[in-house]
């Protein structure tokens, strides 16, 4: 049962105790399965469009649904804190927090649009009809009044070099905010090719938070970047300018 996967996880990561995923009761597995029907709805979309490489339900709870709830354990998302989820695909990260966290005021961004109307439709089914689902691009999202300097956690789970990605987040976040970037284990060098950037965009960089995917021996850590000044004006630049030179 994919929601008892989801819960033992959870449990792992003490989000719940122990003790509540072995016995639990519906209050305690509500959002496990809540994230189990998240999963059938991915595999259900994903036969119409392309939503995720991974197939197998058991693979989606823990390379999915546990490896973004670990970000949970990174930061305090409570409190109703304003969150966007850049580059976000199928909702990952930011789906899976607002479902563990369900007041945490998210905005998903994703370039397109099948992906953005799919989430859209799925949001309200995991109950979370207050989810704003963005089409567009970061680097032009990124200079909207409404959007700039806006939110306390910027998150991303993209395939991206961490100065792009930092150029692409962290100007939506607000001074004393953070970007948390979730990558794999050996970014070191990624994190010291990307100092000049974060620098530069006001942002300082706190020690990686190292941790592993529940009942997998899969290593991960998120990059924490907080934001110290305002982003320079012009920043982010266009995406073919950031990818042709890199700050």
């Amino acid at each position: 049962m994919i929601a008892r996967r989801v819960a033992e996880g959870l449990a792992e990561y003490g989000l719940i105790s122990p003790m509540d995923a072995v016995l639990a009761p519906d209050e305690t597995l509500a959002p496990a399965r809540t994230l189990s029907l998240y999963c059938d709805l991915l595999l259900r979309g994903n036969e119409k469009m392309n939503l995720t490489a991974i197939t197998d339900p058991e693979q989606v709870a823990e390379l999915h649904m546990l490896d973004c709830a670990a970000l949970l354990t990174v930061a305090d998302f409570s409190g109703q804190p304003a969150v966007i989820d850049v580059g976000t695909g199928a909702g990952f990260p930011g789906l899976v927090l607002k479902v563990l966290e369900p007041g945490i005021r998210l905005t998903l961004l994703d370039s397109l649009g099948k992906r953005v109307e799919w989430l859209s439709q799925v949001a309200p089914f995991l109950g979370a009809p207050d989810v704003a689902c963005i089409h567009g691009r970061g680097e032009e999202q990124a200079h909207h009044p409404a959007l700039r300097d806006h939110f306390d956690f910027a998150v991303s789970r993209a395939v991206a070099e961490l100065s792009l990605l930092t150029e692409l987040c962290l100007p939506f976040v607000k001074v004393g905010g953070k970007f948390l970037a979730m990558k794999g284990p050996d970014c070191q060098g990624e994190l010291e090719a990307a100092g000049r950037a974060i620098s530069l965009l006001g942002g300082r960089v706190c020690p990686p938070v190292p941790y592993r995917i529940p009942g997998t021996e899969l290593r991960r850590q998120v990059v924490v970047v907080e934001k110290v000044s305002p982003t320079p004006k012009g920043y982010p630049r266009r995406y073919a300018r950031m990818k042709k030179k890199p700050l």
